[in-house]
C-alpha cells in the first residue's frame, strides 16, 4: 500500500473495514489497497485489515468480486443504504466506513431526482447513523465537483449528502464517530467514464463523441482517488472535507490522446452540451477555498462551527472571500495532448485495452 500522505503501515491491523457500494470502481480499487497489506489479524505480522466487508444490492457484481479476489479476509453483505436495517447488519463490529455507494449518473438523476435523494441523502444519513450507533471510528463519504454550485439533481443530492455530513459532525463529542468527505472530478478508467466509451468507440470504427471541445475536466487515476480516501482516514477531523489538487485538459485533448494511444485517427462528432452537464467543474468554492488549508497534494477544508446565532450572518462578513478564485479545470494546470497521452499510457486499465486491442488486430 502506499502509505504517503495516506493510511500509515499498521492503522488497520486487526481492523474490519466496511466499504458501501463495494462492487463499484473505487470499490474494487479500495479492496485490492486494503487487501495488499497481507493479513491484519491477531499475531499477524501483516499491516492490512482482519476482515473487508462490501455492500451493495448487486448480487452478481458481488459474486464476480468474490471470485476475482478470492481472498477469505472478504465479505459480501446484500443490502441497500436506503433500508438502514441491512446497514446497521453490516456496520456490527466494524471499524472503519468507505461510504461510496451513490447514484452516480447525471441523466439518470435528472430524470429521477427522488431516487437521488433516497439513495445519496437519506441512505448517507443511514449509514452515518448506523455508524454512530455501531461505534465506528471513521467515516469517510465520497463527493463529487457537481456538489460545488450544483446544476443538476446529481449534485444537489451530493451536495446536501456532504451537509448532513456536516451536521451530524457538529452534533458529535470526543471519542464519537468522525465523519468527514472527500469530493473529487472525473476518474478516468472508471465505471461510465469517458475514456471506456471513447475505447469502445475506437473498437467499433464510429466517430468519438464529445459535447463541446472547449470542456475541461480534472484528470485523476483512480489509484489517486483512492489516496485521498486515504488521506482523509489518516487526517481528517470531524466535518472535514478534502480535495487533491488535480490537472486537467480539454475534452478535445482527451479525446485526441486516447485515439493516439491505440493508433487510430478517427472522425469526431461534436454533440453540443448534454443536460446538467457544466462547461468546466469546480472542486472547490470561492468561499470553501479562502477557508481552505493548504496540505500540498490536498486542500483541507475544516468544519464550519458557527451555530445558529443569525446576527452574525447578517453583521459579519469575510474579506478573503472577494480574494479568492474557486479552484476549477478551467484555472488548474491544463494539459496538452502529450502530457495526456503520457498520463492515460501509465494506467493499468488502458494498458490493458491496449493490449486486448492490439490481439484482436
Amino acid at each position: 500500500m502506499n502509505t504517503s500522505g495516506g493510511i500509515a503501515a499498521g492503522q488497520l491491523a486487526g481492523c474490519t473495514v466496511l466499504i458501501t457500494g463495494g462492487t463499484g470502481s473505487f470499490g474494487a480499487a479500495m479492496t485490492r489497497r486494503l487487501l495488499s497489506e497481507g493479513a491484519g489479524g491477531p499475531g499477524s505480522i501483516g499491516t492490512g485489515p482482519a476482515q473487508v466487508r462490501i455492500l451493495s444490492r448487486d448480487e452478481a457484481k458481488q459474486h464476480d468480486m468474490r471470485i476475482r479476489f478470492g481472498d477469505d479476509r472478504l465479505r459480501f453483505y446484500l443490502g441497500d443504504v436506503r433500508d438502514r436495517d441491512s446497514i446497521v447488519r453490516a456496520c456490527r463490529d466494524v471499524d472503519y466506513v468507505f461510504h461510496a455507494a451513490a447514484l452516480k449518473q447525471v441523466p439518470a438523476c435528472e430524470f429521477f431526482p427522488l431516487e437521488a435523494v433516497r439513495t445519496n441523502v437519506l441512505g448517507s444519513a443511514n449509514v452515518i447513523e448506523a455508524a454512530r450507533a455501531g461505534g465506528v471510528r471513521t467515516v469517510v463519504c465520497l463527493s463529487t465537483d457537481k456538489a460545488v454550485y450544483p446544476i443538476n439533481s446529481m449534485g444537489m443530492s451530493k451536495a446536501l449528502m456532504e451537509k448532513v455530513a456536516e451536521a451530524a459532525s457538529r452534533d458529535s463529542r470526543a471519542g464519537d464517530t468522525v465523519v468527514c468527505s472527500v469530493r473529487y472530478g472525473n476518474v478516468l478508467c472508471s465505471r461510465g467514464s469517458v475514456v471506456p466509451l471513447f475505447i469502445e468507440q475506437l473498437r467499433s470504427g464510429v466517430p468519438l463523441t464529445i459535447t463541446d471541445p472547449a470542456m475541461t475536466r480534472f484528470l485523476m487515476s483512480l489509484d489517486e482517488a483512492v489516496s485521498l480516501v486515504e488521506h482523509a482516514f489518516t487526517a481528517a477531523g470531524p466535518g472535514d472535507l478534502f480535495i487533491r489538487k488535480a490537472p486537467a485538459s480539454t475534452i478535445d485533448v482527451l479525446a485526441r490522446a486516447v485515439a493516439r494511444l491505440f493508433r487510430c485517427d478517427p472522425a469526431i462528432k461534436i454533440m453540443g452540451t448534454r443536460h446538467g452537464e457544466k462547461l468546466y467543474e469546480t472542486l472547490l468554492s470561492r468561499e470553501e477555498r479562502a477557508r481552505a488549508h493548504d496540505q500540498g497534494h490536498y486542500y483541507r477544508v475544516p468544519l464550519d462551527v458557527r451555530g445558529l446565532n443569525y446576527d452574525s450572518y447578517f453583521n459579519e462578513g469575510d474579506e478573503r472571500v472577494e480574494l479568492t478564485e474557486e479552484y476549477t479545470s478551467h484555472n488548474t494546470d491544463r494539459l496538452d495532448e502529450d502530457a495526456v497521452h503520457v498520463m492515460l499510457r501509465d494506467l493499468p486499465e488502458v494498458r490493458a485495452e491496449l493490449s486486448s486491442f492490439a490481439l484482436a488486430g
